[in-house]
């Protein structure tokens, strides 16, 4: 795993993002339960922020 991967998140206020600092607890991201703390680029506001699961689409 690469310490500086990006991560896809959706913050509180639905924003959708990437950042490299969601894996690791240090770079500034506090803890709140399953998500982080991080300033949202969107809004500029530090938000809640959990990571986006991908989603597989079948073909038919």
């Amino acid at each position: 795993m690469d310490l500086m991967e990006s991560t896809v998140v959706r913050c509180a206020e639905g924003h959708v993002f990437t950042t490299a600092s969601f894996p690791m607890q240090q770079l500034g991201a506090g803890r709140i339960g399953p998500g982080r703390l991080i300033r949202c680029p969107r809004c500029a506001r530090l938000r809640s922020v959990v990571p986006v699961v991908p989603v597989v689409r079948e073909k038919r």
